[in-house]
């Protein structure tokens, strides 16, 4: 145990970044480490393991202060979280004595009812200055936390793109009216100007740091609401620990006022652990605690920690059911580039910008089980993992498709599912969550042309500009070009036909063929095991797809 805890403190890590807040010392009798989880989506056991963090953090408080907070999308994303709807990771988190934590976009797929259940549940709070129910906030907009007569005040806040990303409709009321918002359907500043009220509130308050826990990232399709955004319109933050993005980024910038502003990212499901920490000379400085492949993750379950235990009561039953196995692959279905890296290394994500074969069975399997639908659509965002080649688990489909959505057949002009391919491809050759992956259906897009989508007041699709070219052309459907004036069955997930999911407006009015028919993964299930015959391969054997969307006259 305690070579392993050596291990542990002394794995730091290769990203860093430092501030001064302030050149008088701060009276902290020793260093202040707030430790920070973000995008875990109930990785309990993977990377560091919520046992490897419990581990971190005692390590660590022998020789200083230690907070633990987290920057959201803990409660789903792992079969452990969504087989009960995210009970079993607030059960562990209270286990590790989480100090605040705010929610993510993905912390609402349960539902809202079920989201506020686990808040109750949970032992620690949570905060945000921008989440409201009709202008009113349904959180503490910050907290102040106290150390060596010290005060530390941390604000909340969570990406306005939540209703969009999340399912819309666990956002609105009976009527179809939004009522729970994320400012999103404000300008830019009032949420700026959200954060400052919070941010000057804690300063009058006495706080002598001020922590930002965040949920904006750094996507392009979540401008004007980054993390750059809100920092260089805000005075006052001393450092941002930030999600939603899974970046690893640290960096220092300036805010409104030209002062330097420390900002941290620690990826997802814990292959990283962030940790910021405050000096008793006012230093502020971030880092990451990276996983080594070299410890077995079993190593850290195995520790005798509270955590260890409350992963293995949570998990033990639940994963004997779950290493099933359903399936063979003798292929890779893949979600990341199998050649391109990034400049360090990284496989690079394709699923919500490009065709790959994962996308095109995803697609196969919602137009097979659908019966006699003439078009599949789903989207890259609800795509999760890659199935690998050899034995296919209820575990690994199961990581493929985590939200539980349902299949849904709707009748659509082939005019509507023309604005929906222009949104699908609007954020190209930039990634979006809901790039759709098709079957049935192939075309081409020009995405060197302007984007001519246009968005309502909650970055919904709107229309499309009609003065502007399409950047979608050439579309056919089961062989024929597309008629705008013609019906078409479309199937897809419940969460973009009926819920506008990822901002797709344009189904509203059309009629439902079949409703919540059956469960995203279930269905994977029965078109493996059913129409395939237990083998998957033929056919999807090229990584990039069969060639179902074609990129003409690109910029690049």
């Amino acid at each position: 145990m305690k070579k392993i805890l050596c291990l542990i403190l002394s794995l730091s890590l290769l990203l860093g970044c430092a501030a001064v807040a302030e050149e008088t010392a701060s009276g902290l009798q020793k260093d202040l480490v707030i430790l920070f989880t973000s995008d875990v989506h109930c990785g309990v056991d993977q990377g560091w393991g919520y046992a490897g963090l419990y581990a971190m953090k005692e390590g660590l408080s022998r020789k200083n202060h230690v907070l633990l907070v987290d920057d959201g999308d803990a409660l789903q994303g792992e079969p452990v979280g969504t087989m009960t709807r995210g009970e079993s990771i607030v059960n562990i988190m209270n286990t590790l004595r989480y100090d605040v934590a705010i929610p993510g976009n993905h912390d609402f797929d349960y539902g809202m009812d079920r989201f506020f259940e686990l808040t109750w549940r949970a032992n620690f709070p949570y905060i945000s200055c921008n989440f409201n129910r009709n202008g009113e906030l349904l959180f503490r907009p910050w907290l102040m936390k106290e150390v060596d007569g010290v005060k530390i005040a941390f604000v909340g806040v969570t990406t306005p793109m939540t209703p969009r990303s999340s399912t819309p409709k666990y956002f609105m009321n009976e009527a179809g009216e939004y009522i729970y918002r994320f400012m999103e359907n404000e300008p830019a500043e009032k949420l700026y100007e959200a954060i400052q009220k919070s941010v000057d509130e804690a300063r009058a308050e006495g706080a002598a740091y001020v922590i930002l826990l965040a949920h904006l990232g750094n996507e392009t399709e979540c401008i004007p609401w980054t993390y750059a955004d809100v920092l260089s319109h805000t005075s006052g933050i001393d450092a941002m620990l930030d999600g939603h993005s899974h970046d690893t980024d640290q960096v220092v910038m300036k805010n409104k006022d030209g002062k330097d502003v420390v900002r941290s990212a620690c990826g997802t499901k814990l292959a990283h652990i962030g940790a910021l920490t405050i000096t008793p000379s006012g230093e502020i400085s971030s880092k990451l605690y990276s996983w080594n492949q070299d410890i077995d993750a079993t190593t850290l379950l195995n520790l005798q920690n509270p955590a260890a235990d409350a992963v293995r009561a949570e998990t033990e039953v639940l994963y004997e059911k779950l290493a099933e196995v359903v399936a063979t692959s003798t292929v890779d279905l893949v979600l990341y580039d199998p050649v391109e890296k990034t400049q360090d290394g990284k496989s690079v994500r394709i699923i919500r910008k490009k065709e790959t074969n994962l996308g095109d069975f995803i697609a196969d399997a919602y137009l097979d089980q659908a019966g006699d639908a003439d078009i599949a659509f789903i989207n890259g965002g609800g795509i999760r993992a890659e199935i690998g080649k050899g034995d296919v688990t209820l575990n690994d489909i199961l990581r493929v498709h985590p939200y539980g959505n349902y299949l849904t057949v709707i009748r659509v002009t082939g005019q509507q599912v023309l604005d929906a391919l222009e949104w699908s491809v609007h954020a190209m050759p930039g990634e979006f969550g809901g790039f759709n992956h098709v079957a049935g259906l192939t075309y081409e897009v020009d995405y060197s042309l302007p984007n001519p989508c246009k968005e309502d007041q909650n970055a919904m699709f709107d229309h499309v500009d009609e003065a502007m070219e399409r950047r979608i052309r050439n579309v056919r459907v089961q062989g024929r070009p597309i008629d705008p004036e013609a019906f078409y069955k479309l199937a897809s997930h419940d969460y973009q036909l009926l819920k506008n999911g990822d901002g797709y407006t344009m189904y509203a009015g059309s009629e439902v063929l079949q409703q919540s028919v059956k469960l995203d993964n279930q269905l994977l299930i029965d078109y493996i095991t059913g129409t395939l015959n237990g083998v998957v391969g033929e056919g999807y054997e090229d990584p990039y797809g069969q060639g179902r969307f074609t990129v003409v006259h690109s910029a690049e």
